[in-house]
């Protein structure tokens, strides 16, 4: 049995059933069941989540990603500066990366005067944090692998990657 498979179709659709599950995989409901215990009791699922148009709600969100460089000392290293981060309900995503700086941040709040008050009080002021620059979601296209949109045809020419 693979639970990489297993893994791939929650992925793609965590509301599917252990028997829709079964059935693509050619195991039995309770080996799909074991299995998705298995990886939730390992860590390795975290959670399921829905995938949201936000633009499709009236009560729009406000997103950012967050450019973060980073000086560390002998005693604060990059995961502590993580966890710091990670801990406030506003950061949707933290990553550590390679490039031009250190940690790309995703922040939502109900206004950009709430994303930017909450970077210039709450993340500038981090002593390890040395710069950051704020980039306003102006559009999403796609999201966790799903297309966003109204799904409807377009009359331009497609342009393939």
């Amino acid at each position: 049995m693979s639970e990489r498979e297993v893994l791939e179709l929650l992925r793609e659709n965590a509301r599917y059933e252990t028997a829709d599950i079964a059935r693509m995989t050619d195991l039995d409901e309770d080996e799909v069941a074991d299995a998705i215990e298995a990886l939730e009791a390992a860590g390795i699922v975290r959670g399921y989540q829905a995938v949201v148009d936000w633009d499709r709600l009236e009560d729009e969100r406000v997103r950012a990603e967050v450019e973060l460089n980073v000086t560390l000392d002998r005693e604060t290293g990059y995961d502590d500066i993580a966890e710091r981060l990670a801990r406030f309900p506003q950061v949707k995503a933290l990553r550590l990366i390679s490039g031009d700086y250190d940690f790309d941040m995703e922040v939502e709040g109900d206004s950009i005067r709430e994303v930017s008050r909450f970077i210039s009080e709450k993340v500038a002021p981090v002593p390890e944090i040395t710069q950051t620059v704020t980039h306003y979601v102006m559009a999403s296209y796609k999201e966790n692998g799903i297309e966003l949109g109204d799904g409807e045809d377009d009359d331009r020419l497609s342009v393939s990657p």
